[in-house]
């Protein structure tokens, strides 16, 4: 066997130790104890596969390669270190596109090189480049697009007459167009396919709602996945092709996770937005306010208590203060849980990230299909920060835009006190029917220091211990 030749067997082997490692990295992840050696092990194999990439047989422009590496880490350690916990969706939503970034610039430089030479390898390799690339430029745009929102430089939606028709025709367009780049790989028709693409992933974001926002990061997700195993099949790297495909699964199977726990196809999602419905039934009532030395003590002594958190709790980074609160009670002997709804929060798993960063156990974590039966028994929930995911009207008005949508049942608490900074609605833009309940309270304050309120209540009844 040739020089070449070895190296070219090491190479393979490293892709399939790589993949092996993104596997069990993948499985590990499913459970919050072993998620954070889940995605070591991932790191590991995708540093294997980066390394090993750069001894392929006839690599050129490895010197680009390595100061492209050098600042890309650079850039993410900086922005993951000084990211706060509250812009991790904004961050998460940047990565995807990115991702898919890269992808739609692989097919593009190989459309280019192809169309100079004036033919493709294979009609395979020409069709999944321009798939690839479409996804790709969709995944970036679209992110960037979502990016915005989350980050609140952009309206949650934006539609006009006729939207969901005319982007409707842009694709049609970017379909005609990547068809002609396959027939006859001309220059004008790849810039203006490409051109055509981006436009595509920013209309179709624009009218997604803040609500949807955890399903689209998702969904874009599984588009970025998508892409760059289609790219890796044209540039014959399986460990792209391995890594893509995983991504891809994953996103689209967490897709649907979320669009299930939202009650919303995905055809919906994408088609429409919370917000876009009828008009919905007033709510009769007022917010009753209370003081936290009243909560303190209604916790102190109660049985059961429900911990609801939502993004509001991550904006005040409230969290630790939280856990000190239940901390507190699990010592008086109350039994305390935390609620979680699926898409609590702006991004898949943003309550449990939150919560595992305070310590809190994972026993103590509750998922809403299971803690729902309990509320009724509980004595007082405890909401701080949450709101469309545990507003009434969506079981019980059917012209309210988020009705069908699986919630916590707080409401059938015997008490419900609601931790809030003022009386906004939620990143839906809807109402919340909770606040207006005859078992609810509202306790208005910076989550952070009511909750240390809280602790305070619970340390004057303890006798200042």
């Amino acid at each position: 066997m040739t020089g070449a030749g070895a190296l070219g067997v090491v190479v393979q082997v490293s892709y399939l130790v790589a993949a092996t490692l993104f596997l069990l990295g993948l499985q590990r992840m499913a459970s919050p104890k072993t998620a954070r050696s889940g995605i070591q092990w991932a790191g590991v194999g995708m540093v294997l596969a980066t390394v090993a990439t750069l001894f392929v047989p006839g690599l050129e422009n490895i010197g680009l390669m390595l100061l492209a590496i050098a600042i890309g880490t650079a850039l993410a350690w900086i922005s993951g270190k000084k990211v706060a916990i509250t812009d991790m969706p904004q961050m998460v939503a940047l990565y995807n596109g990115l991702g898919g970034g890269s992808a739609a610039a692989i097919g593009a430089v190989e459309l280019l090189r192809w169309s100079q030479q004036g033919a493709a390898p294979g009609r395979v390799a020409l069709v999944l480049a321009v798939l690839g690339a479409l996804i790709g430029a969709v995944a970036l745009s679209g992110s960037v697009i979502a990016w915005a929102k989350l980050d609140g430089r952009m309206d949650k939606r934006y539609t006009f007459p006729g939207q969901q028709l005319f982007n409707f025709a842009v694709f049609g367009a970017a379909v005609v167009l990547g068809g002609l780049v396959i027939h006859a790989l001309g220059m004008p028709a790849i810039v203006a396919f490409f051109v055509v693409a981006l436009a595509l992933g920013v209309l179709m974001t624009l009218p997604i709602g803040g609500a949807d926002m955890p399903v689209v990061i998702s969904l874009y997700n599984a588009f970025t996945g998508l892409a760059v195993a289609f790219e890796g099949y044209v540039l014959g790297n399986e460990a792209l092709i391995i890594a893509g495909m995983m991504v891809g699964a994953a996103g689209i199977l967490l897709t649907r996770l979320m669009a299930k726990a939202m009650n919303r196809s995905i055809r919906s999602v994408l088609f429409s937005s919370f917000g876009a419905s009828g008009q919905a039934q007033a709510i009769e009532g007022a917010q009753k306010p209370i003081e936290a030395g009243d909560v303190a003590a209604m916790m102190a002594y109660a049985e059961r208590v429900v911990i609801v958190p939502g993004y509001g709790m991550a904006v005040a980074q409230a969290q630790h203060k939280i856990w000190e609160l239940a901390q507190r009670l699990i010592e008086r002997g109350v039994k305390v849980k935390f609620a979680i709804h699926p898409v609590a929060g702006r991004m898949p798993g943003h309550m449990n990230v939150l919560l595992a960063e305070a310590g809190v156990p994972y026993d103590l974590i509750a998922d809403m299909d299971d803690i729902n039966p309990e509320f009724a028994n509980t004595d007082v929930s405890l909401v701080i920060g949450a709101n469309d995911v545990v507003n009434p009207v969506a079981k019980t008005d059917p012209a309210s835009p988020i009705y069908g949508m699986p919630i916590l049942d707080v409401v059938d608490s015997k008490n419900v006190i609601v931790i809030k900074r003022g009386k906004g609605t939620g990143f839906a833009g809807i109402e919340n029917a909770l606040f207006y309940a005859d078992n609810t309270r509202m306790l208005y304050g910076d989550g952070a220091e009511v909750a240390g309120a809280l602790v305070g209540e619970l340390k004057a009844l303890d006798g200042g211990h």
